[in-house]
C-alpha cells in the first residue's frame, strides 16, 4: 500500500483510506483487520485514523443503497477496485443527512483529489467528478430507484432480510433499524473499586452526561475515546454492551469456585466474572494473540486469571490445557454468525453467507458437548451467542439439553437488539443449564 501526496488532515486522505477498507471487506476481510492493515501502512495521525474508521463504518451501514446508486450511475462496476471503493465511500458520505460533516461540494472535490493522487485512479478523476455531480443533480429520482430493492432499502443482503422476516415476522423491521444505528458507548463499573452511583457522580462532576442502564452498566450520552473516559485507565470501568453484562450474574459465581471461560477473548466477560467473586478462573482461547488482549485488560483491572491457549474442542489427551479437574461453572460464549451485533460490526452482514449458520451451529454443538464433560455434578454451564438465528440459539439450546439430559434453568433466552431511550443493547442469547448426576 503506497503513501500518496495527500494532507493527513484532509477529507481526501480519509476517503482514500476508507476506500481501501471497503475493498478489503469486499474481498472477505473483517473491517477491524482491514483497518489495522491500513493503519500499519498509512502515516496517519490519531485524528486521521479516527476519520478513516468513521467513514469505513458509515459505508458499511449504507453499502446496499450505495451499490444500488452506482449501478444506476455507471454502466459497469468501476475499476480498479479502489475506484469502486472511493465512489462508494463518497456516495455514503453524501447520503449521510443525519449529521453531515461536510457540504456536498467539499465531498466531491476531495473525492476527486483522492483519485488524482493515486496512480491507480488518476486517469479516472473526471469519472469521479461526473458520477458524484450527476448524483447530486438527480438525487431526487436516483435515490428512490436505488431503494426499490430490499438491499437498497435496508442496507442488508436480501437473504439476511428474508431470514429475519421468517424468524421474527413482527419485529424484523425494528431489528434492521436497530442494526443500522450507531451503537452507544456502554461501560461496566468495576464493583470491586466503585459503585454505579459514585461513578455517575464522577461523570457529572466532569461534565459527562450518562445514565444507568443495568446493575453495573452506565451508558454515556455521547461516545468518548477510551483514553478520555474518566477512570478507564485505572480500571474503574470497562467498555461492555449492556446485554453482554448479563452473563456474569447469570453464571452465579461464588468465592472459591473453579470457573472456565471457554471462548474468552477479548475478555470482557472474563473481567466481569472476576469482579463478581474471588474465583479460580481459566480463560481459554485458541488464539495466543487474543489472549494477550485479555491479559492487558486484566492488568488494567488489577485482576488475575490463568490464561490458556487451546481449543474448546480439545481435551487432556490432545490439547494439553485441561488437567482433568472438573469446573463449578463454565461460560460457553460459542462461535456464531454474530448476527446480533451488526450495529457494532456492520461489515458482518456483508461478510456472512447463508451457509455459515449451519456450519457454526455444528461446531458449537460439538464444543458444548465437550465442555459438558468438564462440568462438575450440580455445576452450571451458560450458553451465550451473539446470534439472532434460532438455529444457533434456541434450537441449539433445546437440542443440547435433550442430548445431555441437562436441566434448563431460567435465563433471558433471545434478546433482540434495540436502540431506544428505554433499552439500548445488542442481540444476544442466553441459556443456562445445570448438570444433574455424575
Amino acid at each position: 500500500m503506497t503513501q500518496f501526496s495527500l494532507k493527513t488532515d484532509s477529507l481526501a486522505y480519509s476517503l482514500h483510506g476508507a476506500a481501501q477498507a471497503i475493498v478489503a471487506v469486499r474481498e472477505g476481510t473483517a473491517l477491524p483487520q482491514a483497518l489495522a492493515r491500513i493503519f500499519a501502512h498509512y502515516d496517519a495521525t490519531p485524528q486521521a485514523r479516527g476519520a478513516i474508521q468513521d467513514l469505513s463504518y458509515l459505508s458499511m451501514r449504507k453499502l446496499g443503497v450505495a451499490d444500488g446508486l452506482l449501478s444506476l450511475l455507471a454502466n459497469k462496476p468501476p475499476q480498479p477496485a479502489v475506484l469502486h471503493g472511493l465512489l462508494t465511500c463518497a456516495l455514503c458520505l453524501l447520503l449521510d443527512n443525519t449529521n453531515p460533516a461536510y457540504d456536498d461540494f467539499t465531498v466531491v472535490n476531495q473525492a476527486v483529489e483522492a483519485a488524482a493522487a493515486d496512480p491507480e485512479m488518476g486517469h479516472a478523476k473526471g469519472v469521479v467528478n461526473a458520477i458524484l455531480r450527476r448524483f447530486l443533480r438527480e438525487r431526487a429520482t436516483l435515490l428512490p430507484q436505488a431503494e426499490k430493492t430490499p438491499a437498497g432499502t435496508w442496507n442488508y443482503p436480501t437473504w439476511w432480510i428474508d431470514r429475519l422476516k421468517g424468524a421474527y415476522p413482527d419485529q424484523w423491521q425494528a431489528i434492521l433499524q436497530a442494526g443500522n444505528a450507531p451503537p452507544p458507548l456502554t461501560l461496566r463499573v468495576n464493583r470491586r473499586k466503585n459503585t454505579v452511583a459514585a461513578y455517575l457522580q464522577t461523570l457529572t462532576a466532569q461534565g459527562v452526561g450518562a445514565r444507568q442502564v443495568g446493575p453495573d452498566a452506565v451508558r454515556l450520552d455521547k461516545p468518548t475515546p477510551v483514553a478520555q473516559i474518566p477512570g478507564f485507565a485505572d480500571g474503574l470501568v470497562s467498555v461492555q454492551d449492556a446485554a453482554a453484562q448479563m452473563a456474569a450474574p447469570l453464571l452465579d459465581v461464588h468465592d472459591g469456585m473453579v470457573v472456565l471461560d471457554a471462548c474468552a477473548a477479548p475478555g470482557g466477560k472474563t473481567g466481569h466474572l472476576l469482579e463478581c467473586a474471588d474465583i479460580d478462573l481459566i480463560a481459554l482461547d485458541h488464539d495466543p494473540k487474543r489472549l494477550r488482549r485479555i491479559e492487558e485488560n486484566l492488568q488494567r483491572l488489577q485482576l488475575t486469571a490463568t490464561l490458556k491457549a487451546g481449543d474448546a474442542l480439545g481435551d487432556r489427551t490432545d490439547a494439553g490445557w485441561w488437567d482433568d479437574k472438573q469446573f463449578d461453572r463454565i461460560l460457553a460464549d460459542v462461535p456464531c454468525t454474530a448476527s446480533g451485533i451488526v450495529r457494532r460490526h456492520p461489515d458482518i452482514r456483508w461478510l456472512r453467507r447463508k451457509t455459515d449458520t449451519a456450519q457454526l451451529t455444528t461446531l458449537s454443538s460439538q464444543i458444548l458437548d465437550n465442555l459438558w464433560q468438564m462440568l462438575k455434578p450440580n455445576g452450571k454451564l451458560l450458553l451465550v451467542t451473539c446470534s439472532l438465528w434460532p438455529q444457533e440459539s434456541e434450537d441449539q439450546a433445546a437440542a443440547f439439553a435433550q442430548r445431555n439430559q441437562a436441566l434448563r434453568l431460567p435465563a433471558p433466552g433471545q434478546l433482540l437488539p434495540t436502540a431506544s431511550a428505554e433499552a439500548d443493547h445488542d442481540g444476544l442469547f442466553y441459556a443456562l443449564f445445570q448438570k444433574i448426576g455424575p
